[in-house]
């Protein structure tokens, strides 16, 4: 079928096909879809399914381009379906090697969809023959080097190498290609050479194929794992910054309630009941985020608590809430250390006690959180300590950065004799 190659055109046009292998793989590993087809090693019937749809049609259209262009170098039927079944299985390989020999079969090459079947089948099998499914990512383009160090292990050892089994698979089916391509003439496509020891060149080809394809789909899977690892490291970081704030708000609270024991019983015994109440809705919450409207209610229990210790003449709280703020998603624990250090260290010391302001509102897809208290102030020198010590601001903070990067404001005013500020800004996200 053509006639053969002089070795730079030989060369050239695998130089190309092996960039073709690559850039569809590439391809389509961009796809969200598709890198879920990646992500594990065992899959359901509508992830081959998927991973069949994406990746069978554009291996199919390079055939179609060399039926219809007569350009070889956008063939790589071989590699796609070697490649289908050593990171799908038999039956993805097999449907991927179906899919590409179709527009060659109605070109009247019709031992191509045989021949597509088997590379698909050789693929799988292979998956099949190792126990460890993770080994498959390991055959890269430059496996051929190690061959030596194989050959040696095995002769002095006894120890095989699954990875030397691709190998070998790449090689044989190609130079079965090309015989049967020789053997009947217009019934499979093959790369023609001139002199029979230039088929080393498309046994190089096809192997590289195949390695590069694996390896780019390997590294996908590498950013997927590290994602997922990523994700699982924040909700853990934030799940300990959460319980740290928890014992923190439960051992001034019982402080509380001691306080009142022998003074007044009957307020001891109400505080506990709305202690109670607080953590049963601490227990039932696990989310990083809660609606504000959730969190004010929280707000207004711990309120409730501090008041029976100090008194409503002596602690006041005013709200001026934005309703359309009120569904926006907040970390869960916002507001309630800064509510509580403005208690003990702004108001407490004062002898008439204070009030606390809160205020949200929405400015320009952001949601704007305030509170201010008259309190007696903070020293100017140590409001940037407030940011990294102790366990209240200097948890949110850390909550901040974690939940928002860079994009969030937490601002601490303060004047001494006069109270203190609180400006928080992040992005104004609500519940799906």
């Amino acid at each position: 079928m053509g006639q053969a190659l002089p070795l730079q055109d030989v060369v050239f046009t695998l130089l190309f096909r092996v960039g073709v292998a690559s850039s569809i793989a590439a391809l389509v590993a961009r796809s969200t879809l598709f890198q879920r087809s990646l992500q594990h090693e065992e899959r359901s019937l509508d992830e081959r399914l998927r991973f069949v749809l994406f990746y069978g049609p554009m291996v199919a259209v390079g055939v179609l381009t060399r039926v219809l262009l007569r350009y070889q170098a956008t063939d790589v039927s071989l590699e796609g379906a070697l490649v289908a079944g050593l990171a799908g299985g038999r039956m993805a390989g097999m449907m991927v090697g179906t899919l590409a020999a179709l527009p060659a079969f109605f070109n009247n090459e019709l031992l191509s969809l045989l021949f597509g079947l088997l590379g698909g089948a050789v693929g799988g099998v292979l998956r099949e023959l190792t126990t460890n499914k993770e080994r498959v990512w390991n055959f890269g383009p430059f496996a051929v080097f190690s061959l030596p160090r194989w050959l040696f292990d095995l002769m002095r050892k006894g120890e095989g190498n699954w990875l030397v089994l691709p190998l070998v698979s790449c090689a044989g089916l190609e130079l079965l290609r090309i015989m049967l391509g020789q053997t009947f003439p217009g019934a499979l496509y093959f790369l023609h050479t001139q002199k029979g020891w230039q088929v080393v060149f498309p046994v190089m080809g096809t192997t590289f194929g195949v390695a590069l394809s694996l390896m780019i789909w390997n590294n996908t899977r590498i950013q997927i794992k590290l994602r997922d690892q990523e994700q699982s490291l924040l909700a853990a970081r934030m799940q300990a910054l959460t319980s740290q704030i928890n014992p923190h708000f439960l051992f001034n609270t019982l402080n509380t309630v001691g306080s009142l024991t022998r003074v007044d019983p009957e307020g001891a015994r109400e505080l506990l009941v709305r202690l109670s109440s607080i953590l049963r809705r601490l227990l039932r919450k696990h989310e990083n985020f809660v609606p504000l409207r959730d969190e004010l209610d929280f707000i207004d229990d711990y309120l409730s608590i501090e008041m029976t210790r100090f008194g409503p003449e002596k602690l006041q709280f005013r709200k001026e809430v934005d309703e359309g703020t009120l569904d926006a998603m907040v970390p869960s624990m916002l507001l309630q250390p800064m509510i509580e250090n403005a208690i003990r260290h702004g108001l407490a010391p004062r002898v008439e006690g204070g009030s606390i302001h809160l205020r949200t509102t929405r400015l320009n897809g952001r949601l704007v959180i305030e509170l201010d208290d008259n309190g007696i102030g903070i020293p100017e020198d140590r409001i940037p300590e407030i940011y990294s010590s102790g366990i209240g601001i200097s948890n949110v903070q850390e909550r901040l950065q974690v939940l928002y990067g860079r994009d969030y404001i937490l601002k601490i005013e303060s004047q001494l004799g006069r109270g203190t500020s609180i400006r928080i800004e992040i992005p104004e996200l609500f519940s799906a």
